[in-house]
């Protein structure tokens, strides 16, 4: 983990220094060929807008070319300067000798030189075939690629850096997923809580993954975090079924009434809890069948859980005939649900008369069971197969429904 880390502050620094070294200066072109560099002027603000000030000073000049003369340095009273024509073009400032790692009259100098050269060529050019138009047409296009060619080069070096944030983080956040996961399965046997610690440190992760790309990219992450937050109030209208989706998942994560494993009932909907998603809960289906149901629903549905306790009663109806020894039957039918496969000893099988109807008598047997349903679904049919085996080898006759008493209503004869 230490080596990866290194790695990956050892490539952003390769990746950004050189981006953010070149962020901060802007050309200064004329009939669009790059004559020198300037930083941040301290009143045209960035390094953009005091070059386009420059050239705008130098558009009047390159109008009347045979007026032009030499670029020359000049000390003033804040520094050190460059006219042309006596006009003073730029300032000459302690952040731009810093930048060239030289001082300013020396600064001042190479930019008189580079001035002179391009001013030159300038008047070659309109002087050449075309004229004026001609050049000023090629020299504004020339500016447009070259302008492009520098955003290209600061922007494309930010986004790589952001690139290779955005995966290192995301491969830190799976790395700390999966530890976390061969920890809890030593230390705790929850996997609600499993799963909580884990979504929540894997968001996190990619959380600050996210912000230091941002900042990669050369934005402010304070600025971009209040824009997040304002923006937030906005979309919080927009996407609100999105919002209560994700708290309802942190609710349903941080009360757990259930678990993951459970098996449950929302609405008209069941199946055992496969995952609790920060946006919708997974079920399955007892066919198979894979359920996602959004955690707003979850939350504010009645929810039933089959499982919350390992045990669960269940019950079995059976008929028998008026005709039968009731108390014979019942010992029977309640020797048989005893010895039935997955019947609890405790508490034990219940034996009742639940309904005297017209042609039967019906019969309820609870028993107790596992809680999962494929136990419970299998023991209630393992008492249905031993109640029918023993009360036929007792010799207990089951209700006919082929045989039935019917009565008829005597019509009224008046109204015959």
């Amino acid at each position: 983990m230490g080596s990866f880390v290194k790695w990956m502050a050892l490539a952003l620094a390769l990746v950004v220094a050189p981006a953010a070294a070149q962020s901060d200066l802007a050309t200064v072109r004329i009939d669009g060929r790059a004559v020198f560099q300037v930083g941040p002027g301290a009143e045209e603000g960035d390094a953009s807008a005091r070059a386009r000030r420059v050239e705008e000073r130098l558009s009047p000049l390159l109008g009347n070319l045979n007026a032009l003369a030499p670029a020359t340095p000049r000390r003033t009273a804040s520094g050190w300067s460059v006219t042309v024509s006596g006009i003073p073009v730029v300032n000459v400032t302690p952040r731009d000798a810093e930048d060239a790692f030289t001082t300013q009259p020396a600064l001042a100098r190479q930019w008189a030189s580079a001035l002179d050269g391009a001013l030159a060529r300038a008047r070659e050019h309109r002087l050449g075939w075309g004229g004026r138009f001609i050049a000023e047409t090629r020299g504004s296009g020339e500016a447009a690629i070259g302008r492009l060619a520098e955003s290209v080069g600061r922007i494309i070096p930010r986004v790589l850096a952001a690139s290779i944030v955005i995966a290192a983080f995301w491969l830190l956040a799976r790395g700390v997923r999966a530890l976390l996961r061969l920890v809890f399965r030593k230390t705790v046997e929850d996997i609600t809580v499993e799963s909580l610690v884990k979504q929540f440190t894997y968001y996190a992760i990619i959380t600050l993954g996210f912000f230091v790309a941002v900042d990669a990219l050369g934005f402010d992450p304070t600025t971009v975090a209040a824009g997040l937050g304002l923006s937030g109030i906005v979309l919080g209208f927009a996407l609100k079924d999105i919002l209560s989706n994700f708290v309802s998942g942190l609710l349903l994560l941080t009360l757990r009434p259930f678990r993951i494993g459970d098996q449950i009932v929302v609405g008209d909907l069941e199946g055992s809890v496969e995952k609790i998603e920060l946006r919708a809960t997974r079920l399955r289906a007892y066919d198979g069948r894979v359920m996602l149901v959004p955690n707003a629903e979850v939350f504010t549905s009645r929810i039933v859980n089959n499982t919350a306790d390992p045990l669960r009663r269940g019950a079995v109806e059976l008929w028998l005939g008026y005709g039968t020894n009731v108390k014979a039957a019942l010992e029977v039918i309640r020797t048989a649900a005893t010895r039935a496969s997955g019947v609890l000893d405790t508490p034990v099988p219940a034996v009742r008369i639940d309904d005297l109807g017209q042609g039967d008598i019906r019969v309820e047997v609870t028993f107790w069971a596992d809680s999962q349903r494929s136990d419970y679904k299998n023991t209630a049919a393992a008492v249905r197969a031993a109640v029918l085996e023993d009360l036929v080898s007792a010799g207990i006759p089951l209700p006919d429904p082929a045989a039935r008493t019917v009565k008829l209503a005597e019509q009224d004869k008046a109204g015959a």
